[in-house]
């Protein structure tokens, strides 16, 4: 068991100071600690530096680029109570509840909905991810390594130029329209169950950590 002594190391992006939590897939992350309310620490990461910390851990990347390249990010949890190593932001969900399942106010995953919430995963990802580009020239750098950043940002996305990289004018209104439209639909799902905020009613469940980590 984790304790203030021996927390949980959680591997997060850094932002410019002050540093505060921005990357979707971390706060997913952070959001199931949280709930679990398991001690755990951060050790911030400037994001050039990831390759490098991901590969000093051990920690296999666990997607690619479109060129087929290693795509190293964040987040990763150690856990010194059991020496493990998760790398992947859906799979540390799945280690706290096997691991933690008596901590926090209930299961990340009530019974037999892995499977829902990994579909669900997949499509909200579908859904934020072509709208990021609504905000990418608000994210915060560490002014130290800020073009290194913007450099990995753009070899992310298939982009040259950082300008490539956010939307103006008309364009930005009709991706807005477009972004609103998308977030009605996934609205709807708050209204099947009348006895709560969540998805599920009056319990949270991940989902409910899914969306809010693209919304922080």
């Amino acid at each position: 068991m984790s304790d203030a002594s021996n927390p949980i190391v959680l591997y997060d992006i850094a932002s410019a100071p002050p540093i505060t939590p921005y990357a979707p897939n971390p706060c997913k992350a952070r959001y199931a600690l949280n709930f679990k309310g398991v001690h755990y620490k951060t050790e911030w990461v400037d994001l050039p530096d990831v390759p490098s910390v991901r590969k000093k851990l051990g920690v296999d990347p666990v997607r690619k680029h479109q060129d087929g390249t290693p795509f190293y990010t964040l987040p990763i949890i150690k856990d010194p109570s059991t020496g493990e190593l998760v790398g992947d932001t859906f799979d540390i969900a799945l280690y706290l509840d096997k691991t933690y399942p008596n901590s926090g106010p209930g299961p990340l995953f009530p019974p037999s909905t892995i499977g829902l919430h990994a579909a669900f995963n997949t499509q909200v990802d579908a859904l934020f991810s072509p709208f990021a580009i609504l905000c990418g020239h608000g994210i915060r750098f560490n002014p130290e390594t800020a073009e290194k950043s913007k450099a990995e940002f753009l070899r992310r996305a298939g982009k040259e130029n950082w300008d490539d990289l956010t939307v103006r004018g008309e364009d930005r209104k009709r991706t807005l329209k477009a972004f609103e439209a998308e977030l009605g639909n996934l609205a709807k799902f708050y209204n099947f169950e009348k006895d709560g905020p969540f998805l599920a009613g009056k319990d949270a469940t991940y989902a409910d950590f899914i969306v809010g980590g693209w919304l922080r």
